[in-house]
């Protein structure tokens, strides 16, 4: 078989048709659309799935994306109280699937006019907050613009799904001066509450300390009760042992007693040094006459005090 035998035609038949074929078929992938045109006017939507169209007379003219998109815009605004702020604005929106012919013939460029428009919303919010406010309602803000935009984008075919305020950055001069300002805070913070605690110290000190003179003034009494029940319990066996032997002078023997034991204790404590008193036999001499003159002066007050209350009955 020479050359001049080989069907040349049909072959190139095949190849354009091949050609027209590969033309013809479109694949679109999920949450996809392609705008299709026949000779520069629209002619339809192709969504999801195998399609056809005709070559040379239909084209492809735009691939819109129907995925959730996000656009982030930094915004340099000025709050209430005079304060340059940066904000980081994130919006979540997407192409509404009934309307992609209008998203992709409305608007030009998509994402800068809805950037537009995140600006004018910003700077018509931020303007009536003060600082503090900016950071304490961030929330309320985004929930704002993203209700403006949407209610401007929806007629062109864009969904707008949230907004988000996602930094907040003043100037850093104002920066350092909420720090200096937080720290000031919470060192009078901190002061106060030591101070507190301090006076919940001192108080419970002090309580506990008239708890503790209470109870030993209890003690002391109860001990002076024990004595003076030592005392009678004393006198009463003298008496019962000795007839002739007066309360006075059973006393007076009592009372030198204690004056020793309590020299016996003074001795005996580690923790004194030194203490100065008569303990010579003249001095014990003293002690036992101002005892009986005591004693003495008190008998004889009692006696008259006895004597009047008898005149006084007569």
């Amino acid at each position: 078989m020479n050359e001049a035998n080989i069907p040349i035609i049909p072959i190139v038949i095949g190849v354009v048709l091949l050609i027209l074929i590969f033309k013809a078929v479109i694949m679109v992938t999920e949450q996809t659309a392609y705008i299709i045109e026949r000779f520069g006017k629209f002619r339809r939507v192709a969504h999801s799935g195998l399609g056809f169209i005709i070559p040379f007379v239909d084209r492809k003219a735009a691939v819109m994306n129907l995925r959730v998109q996000q656009l982030d815009v930094t915004i340099e605004t000025k709050t209430e109280d005079d304060v340059f702020v940066n904000l980081q604005v994130s919006v979540q929106y997407s192409v509404t699937r009934s309307m992609t012919r209008e998203a992709y013939y409305s608007m030009d460029n998509a994402k800068n006019q809805i950037a537009s428009y995140i600006f004018d919303d910003v700077r018509a919010e931020v303007p009536k907050l003060e600082l503090d406010d900016v950071f304490a309602k961030k929330d309320d803000i985004a929930i704002a613009v993203q209700r403006n935009i949407a209610a401007s984008m929806d007629q062109y075919g864009y969904k707008i799904i949230r907004a988000l305020i996602t930094d907040i950055d003043p100037d850093h001069k104002v920066k350092e001066s909420m720090n200096r300002i937080n720290a000031a805070k919470r060192e009078r913070e901190a002061a106060l509450e030591e101070a507190e605690a301090k006076k919940i110290r001192i108080v419970k000190e002090a309580e506990a300390e008239a708890e503790a003179k209470r109870l030993s003034g209890e003690g002391i009494a109860q001990q002076r009760l024990e004595i003076v029940r030592g005392f009678k319990e004393s006198v009463q066996d003298f008496k019962e042992s000795m007839d002739n032997v007066t309360h006075e002078e059973i006393m007076q023997f009592v009372l030198m007693t204690q004056y020793f034991d309590t020299i016996k204790d003074i001795g005996a404590n580690s923790k004194n040094t030194s203490i100065l008193m008569p303990h010579t036999p003249g001095g014990m001499k003293d002690i036992q006459d101002q005892i009986i003159r005591g004693t003495y002066v008190a008998h004889q007050i009692n006696h008259d005090v006895n004597k009047g209350k008898d005149t006084t009955e007569e």
